[in-house]
């Protein structure tokens, strides 16, 4: 499932987009929940792109073998990346395959371009090459070896991320909650157990009250958070903080005031990471700053 600073991002772009384009709020609560949804489906899509170079490594197999003109290569192909047994519980979970069978666009067609180029890419590298001539079929050398093919050409892949950009413009923000997603989803198999369920969205109705309150409480109290921030700058006008830098602060003072069990250094520490992903490159440090000082005139333990 999500995290908390998953859904604490959200949060921050729901209020981001609300002050681009308002709109009342249960449309935008209704409009952050779908967003949610959308990351299910970039997630899927993912694992999918991986069991799809399996499936045109299978293929080139057979082309292979259909030759009129046969290499030994051809006749006794090198089956241990098809045999590669993460890949292979990949391809046979079944809420992929359902969901996968709900959502037929989310399955790779095995000439697209994309996947082509990238199966391309990967056999010809010196990692792929050196796994394909170690012998033996270890399941943590299974899991290792796809854990950073799935790093190296699709999480850190710019062409993957734009190609994901232009088919839906959420998931180009998204891509990072992915990522994590599926490595952590590689990561949890297990030889000798089925994999059966994959990574939900929302946990449970706490995670999602936890968001509706958090989003309600931050735009009911905007303006006096503002002030809030106002009083804490420093030789700085408040016209002069960028929106983004405004919104994630004021998320962060709506959750240090309304959720008062959750520990103010746990909260900050959020904010800072995702003020890392959203925000301008110095941006951390100015939110550490103007919220450690809130915390410590508010005596927020």
């Amino acid at each position: 499932m999500l995290g908390r600073r998953q859904i604490r991002e959200k949060v921050v772009q729901a209020v981001y987009s609300y002050y681009q384009n308002p709109v009342k709020f249960d449309v935008l609560e209704k409009n952050m929940f779908a967003g949610i949804e959308k990351i299910y489906y970039l997630y899927i899509y993912q694992l999918n792109f991986l069991v799809g170079l399996k499936e045109l490594a299978e293929h080139q197999i057979e082309i292979g073998k259909n030759k009129f003109l046969k290499t030994d290569a051809d006749i006794n192909p090198n089956q241990k990346f098809i045999n590669n047994k993460v890949l292979l519980k990949l391809e046979e979970n079944p809420e992929r395959l359902f969901f996968t069978g709900q959502h037929k666009q989310l399955k790779w067609d095995m000439h697209d371009d994309l996947l082509v180029k990238t199966f391309q890419r990967i056999t010809a590298g010196k990692r792929y090459q050196d796994f394909m001539k170690e012998e033996g079929y270890s399941f943590e050398d299974d899991q290792k070896f796809i854990g950073k093919l799935f790093l190296r050409y699709i999480a850190e892949n710019d062409d993957f991320h734009d190609y994901l950009g232009d088919k839906e413009l959420s998931w180009y923000d998204d891509i990072h909650i992915a990522n994590s997603m599926v490595q952590k989803t590689i990561g949890f198999l297990r030889e000798d157990e089925e994999s059966r369920t994959l990574i939900k969205m929302i946990k449970d109705e706490d995670d999602k009250a936890f968001a509706a309150k958090l989003l309600k409480d931050t735009l009911n109290n905007w303006e006096n958070n503002e002030k809030k921030l106002e009083e804490r700058l420093e030789n700085w006008d408040l016209e002069r903080i960028s929106l983004m830098d405004k919104v994630i602060l004021s998320t962060a003072i709506a959750e240090l005031d309304n959720f008062a069990f959750t520990p103010s250094r746990v909260i900050i520490n959020e904010y800072i990471e995702i003020a890392k992903v959203f925000a301008t490159d110095r941006s951390n440090i100015f939110i550490n700053g103007i919220l450690d000082k809130y915390c410590k005139d508010q005596n927020r333990i």
